[in-house]
């Protein structure tokens, strides 16, 4: 057993040394980065900056109450494997985030009001989950949203021309 250990061992170390990397290449190669904490009590979105996320809508309807519709699901979701974080957003802090964005334009701000605004749920997924499946798995397990899309600010940023697209997104899913 330790003849064909050192066959396989024998060449990283040669690599490794002819590159002047030494044992650090080998610790570090050992190393795996540190897990990423998890805390899935909703919390909300503002102030936070997520760029990789499953973003869960709940439009308005009559007599519905959006907020605690939302409220009902963000806390469903404290026990998905897949939620790493939950960030929410209600329709009034979705009319000031509105505001903000459109101030300059006074005309648009005027034809919309508060209750046209969406509640949002965003999920943060734990590392290497793809973004597009679990959208429609959240969309599927929740039917009382309007629908649940992927949000991921690298995909877009490749639609951009030139090096407009800034600072790809950390694997921790937010900025």
């Amino acid at each position: 057993m330790g003849i064909r250990l050192w066959r396989w061992l024998a060449p990283v170390l040669l690599v490794a040394l002819s590159a002047r990397a030494g044992p650090a290449l080998l610790a570090g190669a050992a190393v795996r980065p540190a897990p990423l904490p998890v805390d899935r009590t909703p919390v909300p979105l503002a102030g936070h900056k997520p760029c990789a996320a499953v973003q869960v809508f709940f439009d308005a309807g009559v007599g519905r109450d959006l907020d605690g519709e939302m409220r009902r699901v963000a806390a469903a979701l404290a026990d998905d494997p897949k939620a790493r974080r939950v960030y929410t957003q209600t329709q009034a802090e979705a009319w000031v985030q509105f505001k903000e964005l459109f101030g300059d334009d006074p005309n648009l701000v005027a034809q919309a009001k508060p209750t046209d605004m969406p509640a949002v749920i965003t999920v943060i997924p734990v590392p290497r989950t793809d973004l597009s499946a679990y959208a429609a798995e959240l969309k599927q397990r929740f039917p009382s949203a309007a629908d649940a899309k992927p949000f991921d600010v690298d995909s877009f940023a490749k639609t951009l021309p030139g090096d407009n697209r800034g600072p790809a997104c950390p694997p921790a899913g937010e900025r």
